[in-house]
């Protein structure tokens, strides 16, 4: 792993098959992360929208691997990197009556050239404020 390689991990209050839901079907990955064209699906690309501005393409990529509630693996890219592609892989263990969800995206430096300190910075907290809205729905999930 690269010193430029972001990495997170977050525990989630629910099974594997409900968190896998949150990374793959386009109403629920809206509700923590960005709308999706539609769900995603291996072999294909996909599309994430800005739901705060004009509902314009924010993000996007081709899913290279699903094996569902274990991993998921796509390119990704947001517009300031032009096209140039970066890799983000999830993994979902099981944890003490939850989820582990881990998050490594990598391949920024790469894209990004000279502006790799400041795309690393951005995407860094941009998951972290995701990574938030996640474990928010999730306690949302959660029974009473």
């Amino acid at each position: 792993m690269s010193a430029t390689t972001i990495t997170k991990t977050v525990f989630l209050n629910a099974p594997r098959d409900v968190v896998w839901s949150f990374l793959t079907e386009k109403d629920k990955l809206a509700r923590w992360f960005h709308p999706a064209q539609e769900d995603l699906k291996e072999g294909e690309d996909f599309t994430l929208l800005d739901q705060h501005g004009d509902m314009q393409k924010i993000c996007w990529g081709k899913v290279l691997e699903m094996r569902p509630h274990e991993s998921l693996v796509y390119t990704f890219t947001v517009k300031p990197l032009n096209g140039a592609m970066t890799t983000v892989r999830w993994s979902l263990e099981n944890a003490a009556g939850g989820t582990r969800l881990s998050l490594s995206h990598e391949g920024i430096e790469e894209a990004a050239g000279q502006a790799a300190f400041q795309m690393l910075s951005a995407l860094d907290a941009g998951w972290d404020a995701h990574f938030g809205r996640l474990r928010e729905v999730a306690k949302a999930l959660e029974p009473a």
